[in-house]
Parts: C-alpha cells; sequence; structure tokens
C-alpha cells in the first residue's frame, strides 16, 4: 500500500494535515490525466475543498471522507466519461468521485471499490454490473465475449459517432490541463477522422503468458532442487481490467482475420509445447501482405475462425499445409490447396493480397500504404491499423504544405524526425526537392532505406542520428523546410524540443499517439525560446484505435515570422512571451 491510500476498513471521519506535493513532470499518464478530470468534475460541483498544487506552501487542514469498504459493492450514477475511458460518478455529497470503467454517462451501476485516494478525492473500483443503462449505452453492439473484463476495449457499447465525439473531446482536454495555453492561443478541434474499419483493424498484437509458480531466479534453487515448469497450461491473453492478472483470451475481434488466425494457431503451438517454458513469454502476432495481379475471379476467402480456434489447424492437418481443398456450400473454395496455414486472401479491383501472420520479431513483415510498399522487422514499430493508413497520410500530405505567401520562399524541404521505417519520408517525397529521414535506431534507418528503394524514391536520404544532435548535419534552409515529428507516447525530451527551435523550420506537424504529451510540447513551441516561437494552426484527431480510448493527435504549427509586430493581447499568460503578452500580426 502507498502512503497516498488511507485504510480501507474501520476508517473514521477525520481532519489531517496534507503538504503540498512537489509537481511533477507532465507525463500523460493515466494517473495525471485521470485526476484533472477528477478535479475538473469536483469544481463543477462546487466542491470547497482547496485545490492543493495552486496553493501556497504551508498546510493545509482538508477534510478527508470516509469511504466504503474496501470490496464492497455501491451503487453508481455516471456523469460524465472520462479522457482514460472510464466512466465518473460522484459520491452522495459529490465531494468524492468513483472511477467506474466500462460505463457510460447515465448509466447507474454496481461497482466494487477497490482502491481510495483520499489526497486525490476518488476511489478505483471494478465494474460489476449495469443497472440501469444510458441512453447511449446498447449492450448488442459488443462484439467481445471478454469486453468488461480485458483491459484492451472500452467503448464496444458505445456508437461509433459518439466514441468519435469523445475523442475530439479528450484532445480538447488534453490542451487545456497540459499544453499551458490560452484558449484564444488554441484553435477549436476538428472533428476525430474514423477508421474505415472499427473492428478487425489491428495488424499487430502481442498475447502473453505469466510464468509458473515460483518462476523467479535461473538454474536450481539453493537446495539443489529443480525450479517448478508448468504444471497445466496458463492462460494465454492480455491483463485483466485493473488487476496484474492475465486473462484467457480465446480470440480478438479487433485484430485483422490473418492475425486472429496467428492466435489460434500460436495458442495452439503454446498448449503442445508447454512443458518446454520455464517461464512466461510475450507472443508477437504481425501481419504481413504479399501483392500480386488477380489471376482470376474465383479467390480465396476467410478460412473457418470456428475450426482453427478449436483444433489450432485447419481440417485436422497439422503440418501447416492443407492438402485438401475446404469449400462451402456453395462450392466456393475456403483454403486453396497448399495454402499456407493461416493465410488469407483479400481481393480489391486489379490485385490480390496474400495476408499471413508472422511471429518472429526478426522476420520482414509487408504491409502496403495505397500504392506505396513498406518492409519492416515485425517486432519493430509501425502503425497498427492499415485501413486508415490511407487517410491519415493524405491529410498529411494535404495540410503539410503552409499557404503560399509573398512574402516567403516556397517550401522545398522535409525533415522526418523520429522517421522510423521511413512512413513520412516515402509517401511525401514527391512534394519536395529533398527529404530526410532522421532517427536514433540504425535499423529503423537501414529499413527506410530499403523502403526508399523500393518505391524508388530518389530524393530522399537517411540518418542515424544521437537524439543530442538530431540537426547538427542538416544543410537545408529552415525558411523553406518542413519538420514532422511522431515521437513516442512519452513525447518529445527537452533536449530536442531545444534544438528543434533553435533550427527553426517554417513548418512542423506534430503527429502523436499521446494527445496529452504532445499538448505539453506544443505548449513550449508556441512560448518558444531565444527568438523562434510557432503559433498552433490546427488540431485533429484520428481514430486508429476504435473501440479504445486512444487518440491520435495531428497538430500543425507555423514559426511567427520576424517581420511580424507584437500587439497586446489581455489576459495572455506571461509565460507565453517571457513577461510580455503578445500575439504576432505582418505588418
Amino acid at each position: 500500500m502507498t502512503k497516498r491510500e488511507a485504510q480501507h476498513s474501520g476508517q473514521k471521519s477525520q481532519t489531517r494535515k496534507i503538504t503540498k506535493k512537489a509537481k511533477l513532470a507532465i507525463e500523460g499518464s493515466f494517473t495525471e490525466v485521470l485526476l484533472h478530470d477528477v478535479k475538473r468534475l469536483l469544481a463543477i460541483r462546487s466542491l470547497t475543498t482547496p485545490n492543493i498544487e495552486n496553493q501556497a506552501e504551508e498546510d493545509l487542514e482538508v477534510s478527508v471522507y470516509t469511504p466504503p469498504e474496501r470490496f464492497t459493492e455501491i451503487e453508481v450514477r455516471i456523469s460524465e466519461l472520462s479522457s482514460t475511458g472510464d466512466g465518473l460518478g460522484l459520491s452522495e455529497n459529490s465531494d468524492h468521485v468513483y472511477v467506474v470503467p466500462f460505463t457510460l454517462p447515465g448509466d447507474v451501476v454496481q461497482a466494487k471499490v477497490v482502491n481510495y485516494f483520499a489526497s486525490d478525492h476518488y476511489t478505483l473500483t471494478d465494474f460489476v454490473k449495469v443497472l440501469q443503462p444510458s441512453g447511449q449505452r446498447d449492450d448488442t453492439r459488443v462484439k467481445c465475449q471478454y469486453f468488461s473484463r480485458c483491459s484492451g476495449c472500452q467503448f464496444q457499447m458505445l456508437s461509433y459517432t459518439d466514441q468519435l465525439t469523445h475523442k475530439k473531446t479528450i484532445i480538447e482536454s488534453a490542451y487545456k490541463n497540459f499544453s499551458n495555453l490560452p484558449s484564444k492561443l488554441v484553435p477549436d478541434t476538428g472533428s476525430t477522422i474514423g477508421s474505415p474499419l472499427q473492428y478487425g483493424y489491428r495488424t499487430k498484437l502481442t498475447p502473453h503468458f505469466d510464468g509458473p509458480p515460483g518462476r523467479h531466479g535461473r538454474g536450481p534453487r539453493k537446495d539443489g532442487t529443480e525450479r517448478q515448469g508448468f504444471t497445466e497450461v496458463p492462460p494465454i491473453g492480455f491483463m485483466l481490467k485493473g488487476m496484474r492478472r492475465t486473462i484467457d483470451i480465446e480470440d480478438c475481434p479487433i485484430g485483422t482475420d490473418a492475425v486472429r488466425l496467428g492466435l489460434a494457431r500460436e495458442r495452439a503451438r503454446v498448449t503442445n509445447e508447454i512443458s518446454t517454458y520455464k517461464r512466461g513469454a510475450t507472443i508477437l502476432l504481425r501481419e504481413s501482405t504479399t501483392r500480386k495481379p488477380q489471376m482470376s475471379a474465383e479467390v480465396a476467402q476467410i478460412p473457418l475462425l470456428d475450426e482453427v480456434a478449436k483444433t489450432g489447424h485447419i481440417d485436422g492437418n497439422t503440418n501447416g499445409i492443407d492438402e485438401t481443398s475446404q469449400t462451402d456450400l456453395s462450392g466456393k473454395d475456403l483454403v486453396p490447396p497448399n495454402a499456407k496455414f493461416g493465410e488469407i486472401s483479400v481481393t480489391n479491383t486489379n490485385r490480390n493480397d496474400d495476408k499471413s501472420c508472422i511471429t518472429d520479431s526478426n522476420a520482414i513483415a509487408t504491409e502496403y500504404v495505397d500504392s506505396f510498399v513498406f518492409h519492416n522487422t515485425a517486432g519493430s514499430f509501425f502503425q497498427n491499423n492499415n485501413s486508415i493508413l490511407p487517410r491519415f497520410t493524405a491529410y498529411i500530405r494535404d495540410h503539410i504544405i503552409p499557404p503560399s505567401s509573398s512574402i516567403e520562399k516556397p517550401i522545398r524541404y522535409l525533415i522526418d524526425a523520429y522517421c522510423g521505417s521511413g512512413l513520412f519520408t516515402v509517401t511525401l517525397s514527391s512534394l519536395f526537392y529533398a527529404s530526410i529521414g532522421i532517427d536514433i535506431s540504425p535499423a529503423s534507418i537501414a529499413s527506410a532505406h530499403q523502403n526508399a528503394k523500393a518505391n524508388n524514391i530518389a530524393n530522399a536520404t537517411f540518418m542515424a542520428a544521437d537524439a543530442s544532435a538530431l540537426f547538427a548535419e542538416v544543410t537545408y534552409p529552415p525558411e523553406e523546410t518542413v519538420v514532422v515529428i511522431d515521437p513516442p507516447r512519452k513525447g518529445c525530451d527537452d533536449n530536442f524540443l531545444r534544438q528543434l527551435l533553435g533550427f527553426g523550420p517554417r513548418r512542423v506537424v506534430y503527429v502523436s499517439c499521446n494527445v496529452h504529451t504532445q499538448a505539453r510540447d506544443v505548449g513550449i513551441l508556441v512560448e518558444g525560446k531565444d527568438g523562434c516561437r510557432y503559433s498552433l494552426a490546427s488540431l485533429r484527431g484520428f481514430d486508429f484505435f476504435p473501440q479504445t480510448s486512444h487518440v491520435e493527435g495531428v497538430a500543425i504549427l507555423d514559426r511567427v515570422n520576424e517581420i511580424e509586430k507584437e500587439v497586446i493581447i489581455q489576459g495572455v499568460p506571461d509565460e507565453i512571451s517571457g513577461g510580455k503578452a503578445t500575439e504576432s500580426i505582418v505588418q
């Protein structure tokens, strides 16, 4: 139990001393995001408890809420949906918040008390059941038997239109809570662009299983006895919501068909080989595509998933080859003779895409984005929803060049920072005279070189650069350059942002899988440093992960020109302009 947790039983109402805690760096973590939503809800309900973070250093007297005992079940009416995807409900006196997963505003639910955080005025609970559904809830939409237990999805009972609307509010809240910018410097967020597929979209899954009892350590025990191996097949799947425990998952409907077949195959393999394992393992399931011209009107369709899930193979065959063609009642081939196990075929107007599932992290996976082809090691990062990538890259393409201006030189150069295997460098290269992809990973740069060659890109180069000197060898003129950044969830570090401001490109396109750290970093770019700062031109979300609370953010920023003059704006914080509140307009 941590210091911030109160005792869960035998507690009486009391008053205690709370000392202001040091403010942590913004990391966009679950707890950090949740706390902002909890405080907002309590503020709306006119909570009189002082805001600890904004008080002076002296101790504050705070009345401590008396919680129900741990693991007791309570009735909660959900007031709103958090950016974490959890429902938030108020206590009877509106002085405490219950966090209930798998719920929607208007739901009345039964929940089990799990953890109580006194100083932050909220309690984490487990969802038990719906007592009275809200108008938004439709449980017939749920397509997964593990929903409300597995930690993967939050919104299967919510219409897709409402999911997209909520994801827009997640971006708005992120910039309100983490950018440190006044609202007048943040443009309206555009409507979230949805995924063409809401199920069957994930091209990568990584289920796992835990090790046997007494698995810690290697080799024999101190007493000379061998460590116990597996005596039975453990659960193979994903984490149980709110607990460090794996739930057995036989099928995941947000995975592509090839990945789902791979899951069935790997579950069967682990079951057969479990005696050879001494510890737990993570299983890689990565879709790979082989594209070829369409040869005939009759094409292979998806093998029977139920059969594969039951047997681990097709029609009783365990050698990975289907020796006899399977047919359905219409006489069409379901699995072609000599097909690779788990391989399916998807037909478009003039081509067939053969989909297979790779489990070797060092093998090469191939993906297509429109007519572009990308080869990556299967264990490396690549966007996991291929269906939305054409829309996504088209949006970046349409917005990466700033509007033409008689006082600005045309944009001719692209820098793709955090370039990975070259998604943006390759798909955007035709817009520029020259482009360069930069990444700290030599393996990613090797893949990027290969992908540029595979797509006949002649004006792109790539280099592996240390994080402390990403722009050191770039010779492009900043006023003619656009920089695309797509960092990991933790966002950009201070060193990178200083380098970016020191280089000062004309436009920055910031793509992020964590809009909370994106908002933090954008606030730093708008504040600026050493004469370079940016204005935020647009914000928009892309739904790479339907049924979940995750949203990809795209922020477009333009450098504020030196020939622009400063005018006073009432109410803009001093930190935006170093003590002088300003905005810029062209003379």
